[in-house]
């Protein structure tokens, strides 16, 4: 690996790092103050200020960044992992500014790598300019979906059509009305092989026999500010059959396709939640004193301090090596790489954050600070796209057949 930025990644980066100081952060107070004026708190993408910010990023050339080939930036993995990062350091105003917010940039990569012609024009393209909001809907509140094989919702071929029956949670984007666009897993055979029973389906929100239920609340938080986590159900929905992703059986390899760079992705950003939160310690450390003296001057402070900085290095150093692996191996070969990476991101991430709250005193518990919504969302991710001891288990298996592959050879 070559630690040194690329010309085009340092060139982008200081465009990024001006567009943050400049525009994005003095936006948030702003994006919150017009988001509570609204008639409708879950639609957060009318925001004013929002579309501010999303013309300044299309003219600065920040936008679609997380997307390679023509359709979007055509950056590496590696070119894209700075860049994500920095734009973590404000969560919810950033990436949706530069039209690089999950769960629409998983979707956009499905609709990318396997949508038809038609499938594109009709979503991809609305999607790619910001026009419309998606949502992945796969989580299912009756059965264990750690285990994707368990997806209930059944998609059944009726003629031209297929129709859903099933109920979804933790849906995240959907309770946004301009959430026009689901896509949903089901069973379309459950006979088959385990891997082979999924399929993935387009369903748009106005059809029939959808409805939403409810908005999912994260310790406290409704996280109304990027479109909130939606219960909802389908109800003998008909749909076209040729709005089917890939074909029959495909599913369950398509969301291990999206959850790949998903899983990237967020760890990229969390990095940059991660030195927010020490830039916020460190200051409040400096302003404040306790028994006669800055905490800054306080022992277990300065360890704290040091154990974030050294941890977050760690992690970013694994981070990019997976990013490198993905660009020169592809995804398959990086595969341990992006799993201990989710294994690692959110914990990391989730022990400076505590120590960060800590520092604060009661401050970081309140919302006058960014930090006890950042911890609600990372203590959401060691759920996302699969939780922690899935990976753990996944990973431990790879090692011990590594190990006896190892063992077998020198012998």
């Amino acid at each position: 690996m070559d630690f040194q930025y690329d010309a085009r990644t340092q060139e982008l980066r200081e465009n990024l790092l001006d567009f943050m100081d400049s525009q994005v952060h003095p936006a948030e107070p702003v994006f919150h103050e017009q988001l509570a004026a609204l008639d409708d708190p879950w639609a957060w993408d009318s925001v004013p200020v929002l579309k501010e910010l999303r013309d300044a990023a299309r003219a600065r050339g920040l936008w679609n960044l997380f997307l390679p080939g023509k359709d979007g930036a055509g950056l590496t993995n590696l070119q894209y992992a700075p860049l994500a990062e920095i734009s973590g350091r404000s969560l919810h105003l950033a990436p949706p500014a530069m039209n690089c917010a999950a769960p629409d940039t998983g979707n956009m990569e499905v609709l990318h790598m396997f949508g038809t012609p038609e499938q594109k024009e009709r979503w991809l393209r609305p999607l790619l300019n910001g026009e419309i909001r998606s949502a992945f809907a796969m989580t299912e509140p009756n059965v264990a979906s750690s285990d994707a094989t368990n997806i209930s919702t059944s998609i059944v071929r009726e003629g031209d059509h297929y129709v859903l029956n099933g109920r979804k949670w933790w849906i995240t984007g959907a309770m946004n009305p301009n959430a026009q666009i689901f896509i949903v897993m089901g069973k379309t055979d459950p006979g088959a092989d385990r891997h082979r029973q999924q399929s993935m389906i387009l369903v748009e929100r106005n059809t029939p026999g959808v409805e939403i239920h409810r908005g999912m609340h994260v310790l406290g938080y409704d996280d109304h500010e990027h479109g909130g986590h939606a219960e909802l159900s389908f109800t003998d929905v008909r749909v076209p059959a040729a709005h089917l992703i890939g074909g029959e059986g495909d599913g369950f390899g398509i969301a291990q396709a999206r959850l790949g760079p998903g899983r990237i992705h967020h760890c990229m950003r969390s990095i940059g939640i991660a030195e927010r939160a020490i830039e916020l310690m460190c200051a409040r450390a400096e302003e404040r004193v306790a028994f006669g003296k800055p905490l800054a001057d306080q022992g277990v402070i300065r360890e704290w301090i040091a154990e974030s900085r050294v941890r977050v290095e760690q992690l970013r150093l694994l981070v990019l090596k997976t990013a490198w692996l993905m660009d020169t191996v592809g995804n398959k070969g990086a595969h341990t790489e992006i799993q201990a990476i989710k294994i690692a991101t959110p914990t990391t991430v989730q022990w400076i954050l505590d120590k960060a709250i800590q520092v604060h005193g009661a401050g970081g518990l309140s919302q006058d600070f960014p930090l006890a919504i950042m911890y609600a969302g990372i203590r959401t991710l060691r759920f996302a796209d699969g939780p922690d001891e899935v990976h753990k288990s996944a990973l431990a298996k790879s090692e011990l057949r590594r190990q006896e592959a190892r063992r077998k050879a020198q012998a």
